[in-house]
């Protein structure tokens, strides 16, 4: 039976590939990647990288065109179904074309806020295609994000709150410490309170890796401008934020009142 491995490489950093996922690589005779365009080529070169740095043997890369859909979408669920059906189809037709064990690369970890497992059972429910596949765990940007600041996501016996920017807009704080992903929008600075901690990283683990951590009001602008300036320089952005209230001050601070 056909074999495909699903390897989390970390957030951008060829030292964050586990002894496990190099394994797994060595045994993959055809990765496949899925592009985002000419201004995201670099996310293709990291991969890329991150392979010559590990491998020594023969291996080819089978590029897929990622399909556009509408990034501000009213009904959010059904682009993003859709999107996820569309990418399926051109993942099941590119490993129809070739032999051999194949491989997907996966920033990060493939169990938080991808979509390639989605994609690849949407591939097995068809049918037309039977193979196997292995998941193999990546260090998480959330992971990189604590290791940067130099902290713990947790403070004592509290949870942690993993959402979107899109959610932490409509629903606010979470309890405990917030880790916010996929925030195109800097939803930071609609979050009520001036006791609010913010630790921000963007390209973390990556040769421009920029963090900035302080009292949400006092550095939220220093983030937006300095997202947009990255972005604007790169086509791009990947970045990750925990916000945590200091529950402590903010009931001294309405005490006083």
């Amino acid at each position: 039976m056909r074999k495909l491995y699903v390897i989390g490489i970390g957030a951008g950093d060829p030292d964050q590939v586990t002894v496990q996922a190099i394994k797994a690589m060595r045994q993959v005779e055809v990765f496949f990647v899925i592009g985002k365009g000419v201004e995201k080529q670099e996310l293709v070169d990291v991969r890329t990288a991150i392979l010559t740095e590990h491998l020594a043997g023969d291996y080819r890369i089978v590029e897929i065109p990622d399909p556009p859909r509408d990034r501000m979408p009213a009904d959010y669920r059904g682009v993003v179904e859709d999107w996820h059906d569309r990418r399926s189809a051109l993942l099941e037709e590119a490993f129809a074309q070739v032999e051999g064990v194949g491989g997907i690369l996966v920033w990060g970890d493939p169990s938080l806020y991808d979509s390639t497992l989605r994609i690849i059972e949407r591939v097995l429910e068809r049918g037309a295609l039977s193979f196997d596949y292995e998941v193999i765990p990546g260090v998480t940007s959330a992971q990189a994000l604590a290791a940067r600041h130099r902290m713990v996501l947790h403070r004592i016996g509290e949870p942690v709150h993993i959402t979107t920017g899109r959610r932490l807009r409509t629903e606010g704080l979470g309890p405990g410490s917030n880790l916010v992903m996929l925030d195109g929008d800097c939803a930071f600075t609609e979050v009520p309170g001036d006791h609010v901690h913010i630790w921000w990283g963007a390209y973390l683990g990556m040769p421009d890796e920029t963090l900035i951590e302080g009292p949400l009001r006092a550095v939220e602008s220093e983030i937006v401008r300095r997202r947009a300036e990255l972005r604007a320089e790169k086509g791009w952005i990947m970045d990750i934020y925990l916000l945590r209230a200091d529950t402590e001050r903010a009931h001294d601070s309405g005490h006083r009142r």
